[in-house]
């Protein structure tokens, strides 16, 4: 089956309405690509439609990613609705910053259940429609948090952990079907999320051990995303875990200025 010229790709986005989904979102619709945004707001979603316009290349719906039978039927909507599925960016994801002593196991098995069932979900119903299509591209969002631990972790760093091996082993189970499976781990990023839950100390704390001393910009993460859905650029690339994080995975003693 022939591939689909630019301005006939379709992408998946969930987590759709802030943060690196939205700048994902945005970046894509750029890009030229029809996107179908999925998000739990209700409300943002249909702001972030408005927004970009252009309905024969937007499709909206609101998700809970662990809902399997709303997640199949999202997909499956969104390939009906713009014509065809090529790329899913697996966004959507909760976080905490809570010392291992006092994390609640419910706190634990709620943040598992979102962002390690949920990316599983979604990028299975998606594996299923894209199989039959001619193949595609599947990005998962993994974390710094989920190759090195750091402090106050437990629960999130271990779904991002779980998501790295998860995207490897689908990267493998998936590619006599045409379908690339990759990671991105950034490190901290200027989201609403990130903003409503680290201090002035947290901050003070994570530029410290990064050599670019800075937090990402959300369309920062959005350009490697965009680059790992294009199959004309990224078709040999999968199983691949792309930290975007300023430097620090690889960082040993950082000069202190």
């Amino acid at each position: 089956m022939a591939r689909p010229g630019k301005e006939e790709r379709v992408a998946l986005v969930t987590g759709a309405a802030s943060g690196i989904g939205r700048a994902t979102v945005e970046r894509l619709f750029e890009a030229g690509w029809k996107v179908a945004a999925a998000d739990r707001d209700r409300e943002a979603l249909e702001k972030l439609g408005a927004e970009l316009g252009t309905p024969s290349r937007v499709f909206t719906s609101a998700l809970d990613v662990t809902d399997e039978a709303a997640a199949e039927k999202t997909v499956a909507m969104a390939a009906e609705a713009l014509g065809r599925l090529d790329g899913v960016v697996n966004s959507a994801g909760i976080a905490a910053d809570v010392a291992a002593l006092e994390t609640p196991v419910d706190l634990f098995r709620k943040i598992l259940d979102v962002n390690v069932v949920g990316t599983f979900v979604v990028a299975r119903a998606a594996a299923r429609v894209m199989r039959s299509t001619g193949g595609g591209s599947i990005v998962n969002l993994s974390s710094v948090a989920g190759v090195r631990g750091s402090k106050g972790r437990s629960a999130y760093g271990a779904s991002k952990g779980a998501v790295i091996v998860l995207t490897q082993v689908l990267a493998n189970d998936l590619a006599r079907h045409g379908i690339r499976v990759n990671a991105v781990a950034p490190g901290p990023v200027d989201t609403p999320m990130v903003q409503a839950m680290h201090s002035a100390g947290d901050r003070a704390l994570w530029t410290r051990h990064i050599p670019m001393r800075r937090y990402a910009k959300p369309d920062e993460i959005a350009t490697v995303i965009e680059f790992l859905l294009d199959g004309g650029r990224s078709s040999f690339v999968t199983g691949e875990i792309i930290a975007v994080d300023g430097g620090f995975r690889g960082a040993g003693i950082i000069a202190q200025e």
